[in-house]
């Protein structure tokens, strides 16, 4: 059940090197012959696993573990919002499924502006009229019934139990039961059962009786078990008690696409990822596309020089994620243009090696705040070679944290992505422009970023993680920790973060293992550093030079769990 954690010291050199110290002994995820799973949580990694030991496919085992994080992770998993399928068929086939949240048809562009035409703050982020559509139920069907090889029955069952006979939490979702206690309150009122006088303690046991019920629903009536009789019934009283806006005619409508994934290439790989209404997947190969211009292994892993340029490459492409991003059904998205070499080498021709760029004079805007953001992201390969890498979200903890009555589960706050104002931030810092303007049906821009790596026409890396505007460089990162710093799968995965996003004007770093003296030399080049905890929660898996699964799973940062066979 648990990692064969390998005990590593760092070493920080007092001197002024700027280089972090290696182990030289690196850690190895578990190994797999056959296939791997990774997932935010033991429990629905291991439904996973049995389904694929079972016969299941790929694409099973991305259901039946879907919804066994809607029980066992709440706060993410979910039913009640929405979400990105990357996927890699065996013989090299790429696609990828939106089954991001939408307006409702009520909302409009100015929904969250005050009289004055004033953002009013807190409206698109707690409460009923934050919602989107929800897409997960949508999205994980469809992918399900195109490729799935096993009966939905089958499937669902081990979450209806789950949900029905309960669970141990661990310490970290007793932690977060207990700081969105005020939350819970406010929206669900006092009686809420997820409120505990004495606190939420590691090893309590959670039962999500009424969830079970909206499970067997699905698992019984299919896609109208949610969108239609009497879970639908239930959102729309619960829309009404609140002053929420999403209708019967909403959820009926609602219906996840079909996309064609980008590629870009990458010091001989391809890399694949998912195209908008994700901004994630553009951003990330435009990244590569400018670390390639460098020579990052030379320059070394989390060196001052390496943080720099990272940074550099970030402001711009968050910049552009600003200008140019949003559903490409309601806008013409130039993916053509931001995909080019040419353009991007041009973007990219102001970086200076020894000097940081002002955000302010690469684009205009203003952002004072960035916050944390909960999504959970898994990667599976089965054992004909099949990959899901697939990523979904609440956006916030626990999302508006509204729970459905009678239905049991938490509906999103997706609506903050969109652009309440064109220019002013959201929650996570992002500035968006008209590109991301609420229009009623529209999918909201998301950072979500799932990602599939080949080498030579077959399948490498399978990564994604949680973390709001963090995905993005969380993806970037460890892709090149694996291709140019040769790490295995798992210390690439554990290996200290760091993020920018044009506005606000800052490098975030993890407060874990990094070299004092790469801090001081970026403060010389006129960078701000913030330290933050910890950002995203990866699920990974790289196919290693032997032809085995390594699993790489964020243990450290989480209850994220990856086992193979």
């Amino acid at each position: 059940m648990k990692y064969l954690k390998t005990t590593i010291l760092i070493v920080l050199c007092a001197c002024q090197s700027t280089q972090v110290s290696i182990p030289k002994e690196p850690e190895i995820g578990p190994l797999g012959e056959q296939a791997m799973i990774s997932t935010a949580h033991p429990l629905a990694t291991q439904v996973g696993v049995e389904v694929l030991k079972n016969g299941g496919n790929a694409f099973d085992a991305a259901l039946a573990v879907k919804f066994a994080l809607a029980v066992v992770f709440p706060r993410a998993g979910n039913i009640g919002g929405g979400g990105f399928a990357l996927y890699r068929m065996n013989d090299g086939t790429i696609g990828s499924l939106d089954f991001r949240e939408k307006a409702p048809k009520a909302g409009g562009r100015d929904m969250y502006l005050d009289d004055e035409g004033n953002v009013i703050d807190g409206l698109s982020t707690k409460g009923h009229k934050a919602a989107g559509v929800p897409g997960s139920v949508d999205g994980i069907l469809k992918l399900h019934d195109k490729f799935g090889s096993k009966a939905l029955a089958e499937l669902i069952q081990p979450a209806i139990n789950l949900a029905y006979y309960g669970f141990t939490i661990t310490e970290n979702q007793a932690m977060e039961f207990n700081e969105k206690r005020e939350d819970f309150i406010e929206i669900n009122g006092a009686d809420f059962f997820l409120v505990k006088d004495e606190g939420w303690k590691n090893g309590d046991t959670i039962k999500f009786v009424e969830l079970a019920g909206t499970l067997t629903q699905i698992r019984d009536r299919g896609r109208d078990g949610f969108y239609a009789g009497i879970v639908a019934d239930q959102i729309v009283k619960e829309m009404q008690r609140g002053g929420g806006l999403i209708t019967e005619e909403d959820l009926n409508a609602y219906s996840a696409r079909w996309r064609d994934p980008v590629t870009s290439n990458y010091r001989g790989h391809k890399v694949i990822s998912m195209p908008p209404p994700s901004s994630g997947g553009i951003a990330v190969l435009q990244l590569l596309q400018g670390a390639e211009q460098y020579n990052i292994s030379e320059m070394g892993h989390n060196t001052a020089q390496t943080i720099h340029l990272l940074t550099e490459l970030e402001r711009r492409v968050y910049a552009d994620r600003a200008t140019y991003l949003g559903d490409p059904d309601y806008y013409d998205v130039p993916v053509d243009m931001l995909l080019d070499p040419t353009y991007n080498k041009e973007r990219f021709s102001s970086i200076s090696l020894k000097k940081k760029t002002d955000s302010q004079d690469i684009k205009e805007g203003e952002v004072d705040v960035i916050e944390s953001v909960e999504t959970t992201h898994f990667s599976i390969v089965d054992p004909d070679g099949n990959a899901v890498s697939l990523t979904t979200t609440l956006n916030s903890f626990f999302g508006c944290k509204v729970y459905v009555r009678g239905a049991g589960f938490f509906l999103n706050n997706e609506m903050d992505d969109f652009s309440s104002k064109p220019g002013v931030a959201n929650q996570f810092g992002l500035v968006g422009g008209e590109a991301n303007a609420i229009v009623p049906e529209k999918r909201m821009l998301s950072s979500m970023t799932p990602t599939i790596v080949e080498k030579d026409g077959k399948l490498k890396m399978v990564v994604g993680t949680p973390g709001g505007a963090t995905i993005i460089t969380s993806v970037f990162q460890a892709i090149m920790n694996v291709i140019d710093h040769g790490m295995s799968m798992q210390d690439a995965v554990n290996a200290t973060r760091t993020h920018s996003q044009w506005l606000p004007d800052r490098i975030l770093v993890e407060e874990r293992a990094f070299d004092p003296a790469a801090i001081k030399k970026l403060e010389k080049m006129g960078h701000l550093i913030e330290r933050r905890e910890a950002m995203g929660r990866m699920d990974c898996i790289l196919v290693r030079e032997d032809g085995k699964l390594e699993g790489g799973a964020d243990y450290s940062r989480g209850d994220n769990y990856a086992e193979g066979f």
